[in-house]
């Protein structure tokens, strides 16, 4: 009896130290405009919401256009 009480005491201490007391990511660095973006992620146009490639997306006031003609629209 002593030896299985032993068995779920480590299996327990395994789970606690390894598996639940890994910080959970916390939501506000999900959304923040800080994360580094890639050439092939997509991004918002702020004007008319079509989503645009990074490298190909217009970038004024740190907000993401699509094409010249939006970034004129916004002003």
């Amino acid at each position: 009896m002593l030896k299985y009480l032993i068995v779920i005491g480590v299996i327990a201490a395994v789970y606690y130290f390894f598996i639940k007391k890994k910080a959970p990511l916390s939501t506000s660095n999900q959304n923040t405009k800080s994360q580094k973006l890639e050439d092939n992620d997509m991004v918002k146009c702020n004007e008319c919401g079509i989503y645009t490639a990074v490298n190909e997306a217009i970038i004024s006031g740190g907000k993401y256009y699509c094409s010249q003609e939006c970034l004129e629209d916004s002003k």
